[in-house]
């Protein structure tokens, strides 16, 4: 009975979000989110708009892990890169659309993920942080001497977007990203259910107390890694698509900046919401498309200080600021309707209880 009680119903002082308790705001909120994704290709460059959503995917998958578990992996590079490369080669090799070969490349991250995860989830704090980029870092020797398959240093090239029998060229990315952002729409749904569920509680709960749930009966390491594999899976799909998206896989995708860099989006947007690692991705990506496109070199300098900057005055991150702002708003609203419900009773009882002594 104790542990329905804990997926039933979030832990003692659990941040809940506005749109769970009103779903209203959920709802205008979807809408928004689906329409700015119908028409980002319409203002920005269809490349650049497919690899906003892709990373965006990526940073949500990461949040699963490192703001409803509590998990912080430097490590998810190796499931991003690896479903990258094998959804190009079944692409290249088999010619199959490629939904099918996005759809392998995140089955065979979610596969690499078993063992990973089943030795990492063992550890905790900056020790499952060094076991992740430990194995993340084999991967990416792996492929850099595995170059007969991966293509070393020069990366996997010429990897083609058929689309049951059309081929979309480079030429077509705008139809391509309306192709493919059907893909990533349903990992984001994922992850939203995997959040919402009796399931994502109980990780919500490993989180904020992981000997109470221990001592509730449940296997938080099962449990911690079965988050694991699903977010290794929600990662392929994304890097997946990043690929086709490319064309071409670089070996930098399984490098360990890669995964500090959706640490970056998913920390610069607001851990533990979902729709910060949205924010972060657009962020990261128009700022770096915009100072590449003005000839600036030093990217990596602007895109530190702009972190450091956010990390000063919106410590929860982008939207988990906005998320807090309105929480408290809504609050001291409820708070005076509250005052002022409890204060006409009783001006009209002490008006009844004066007229009726003035009558006596």
């Amino acid at each position: 009975m104790t542990n329905s009680v804990i997926a039933e119903a979030p832990p003692a002082g659990a941040d809940v979000p506005v749109a769970a308790r009103n779903p209203r705001v959920r709802w205008i909120l979807l809408a928004i989110g689906l329409v700015a994704a119908l028409a980002l290709p319409w203002f920005i460059y269809p490349p650049v708009a497919m690899d906003i959503v892709a990373l965006a995917l990526f940073a949500i998958a990461l949040d699963i892990l490192l703001g409803f578990t509590g998990l912080l992996s430097f490590g998810h590079a190796a499931f991003w890169g690896s479903s990258a490369y094998v959804t190009g080669l079944i692409a290249t090799h088999y010619g199959v659309p490629f939904p099918v070969a996005v759809a392998g490349g995140a089955v065979f991250a979610m596969i690499l993920a078993l063992p990973i995860g089943y030795v990492s989830v063992r550890r905790s704090g900056i020790y499952f942080a060094m076991v992740t980029l430990a194995f993340a870092q084999m991967v990416y020797f792996i492929g850099y001497q595995w170059s007969d398959l991966t293509g070393g240093e020069n990366g996997l090239q010429g990897v083609p977007r058929s689309f049951f029998g059309i081929e979309l060229i480079e030429t077509e990315s705008f139809y391509f990203y309306y192709a493919a952002l059907p893909i990533l729409l349903f990992g984001m749904w994922a992850a939203w259910r995997i959040v919402h569920s009796p399931f994502g509680r109980v990780l919500v709960s490993i989180r904020d107390n992981a000997p109470r749930a221990r001592a509730l009966g449940y296997e938080t390491d099962r449990y911690k890694a079965l988050a694991f594999v699903l977010s290794a899976g929600l990662t392929g799909l994304a890097g997946g698509v990043f690929a086709i998206n490319h064309g071409f896989v670089a070996l930098t995708e399984l490098h360990w900046t890669t995964s500090g860099d959706v640490v970056l989006m998913t920390v610069l947007g607001g851990i533990g919401t979902l729709w910060g690692g949205i924010v972060g991705a657009f962020l990261t990506v128009m700022l770096a498309d915009y100072l590449a496109s003005s000839g600036f070199s030093g990217i990596d300098l602007i895109t530190g200080s702009v972190f450091i900057l956010v990390v000063l005055l919106f410590r929860r991150g982008i939207w988990g600021t906005v998320r807090q702002q309105w929480d408290v708003r809504r609050r001291r609203v409820a708070a005076r309707r509250a005052l002022r419900s409890y204060s006409s009773p009783d001006r009209s009882s002490r008006r009844t209880t004066s007229g009726e002594g003035t009558g006596r």
